[in-house]
């Protein structure tokens, strides 16, 4: 299931690939984007979810002369899953288990340049899965076995970052707003991710070859 969510995201990493190598006219016409960091459960989703370290993929495209990009990003998170009431035929809740998600938004940015910084805000939807465990007891064998619950959702996302430019990738630290359009646990689905990270300036790249 994870590769074939992450293969259209593939597909448009290749096909921008392209499409940077004939225009390469903006100095952040094409980066990738790979972030490390936490999301933080907001509201009821405390209730169910805490932080663990996460993980989030990308992609900036710029549009147009301006300062237009496009943003479509993996998020990767993961949390402790301490379940509030079992699924059903289950009869036990997981406490301190692990959830991911795997969770894909578009969004439409504007970055503005000054000297060696950028700053930048975005806002997008999509949508994606989010992993929960299960387990179900046999007491006659005495074994557990496990299994995960793809809960799937659309989302929104807001949010903004801070850039600063190395020469061939910018280090950045980005934080946003995460609202799920479904509820997991009966409780509606928010989160703040914050992520710190690498862009490699794949402009600068590409224009070599």
């Amino acid at each position: 299931m994870k590769l074939r969510f992450l293969t259209p995201l593939i597909l448009l990493c290749a096909a921008i690939s392209i499409n940077a190598r004939a225009q390469t006219s903006r100095p952040d016409k094409l980066y990738s984007m790979s972030g490390v960091g936490f999301s933080f459960p907001m509201g009821e989703t405390s209730d169910y979810f805490k932080p663990k370290f996460s993980t989030t993929l990308g992609v900036n495209l710029g549009l147009g002369d301006g300062g237009l990009f496009l943003y479509p990003k993996v998020s990767l998170h993961a949390f402790t899953f301490n379940q509030i009431t079992p699924d059903p035929g289950f009869a036990y809740t997981i406490q301190k288990g692990r959830s991911t998600t795997y969770l894909l938004n578009v969004a439409l940015g504007y970055r503005k340049i000054v000297n060696k910084w950028a700053f930048y805000g975005f806002a997008g939807a999509g949508g994606g899965f989010i992993l929960t465990p299960q387990a179900g007891v046999n007491a006659a064998t005495m074994q557990v076995n496990m299994d995960n619950k793809s809960n799937a959702l659309g989302i929104a996302e807001g949010g903004g970052g801070i850039e600063y430019n190395l020469g061939g990738a910018n280090l950045f630290i980005e934080a946003s707003y995460m609202y799920g359009f479904k509820k997991i646990q009966d409780r509606t689905f928010n989160t703040v991710p914050i992520s710190i990270g690498i862009k490699p300036n794949l402009s600068k790249l590409l224009s070599k070859l």
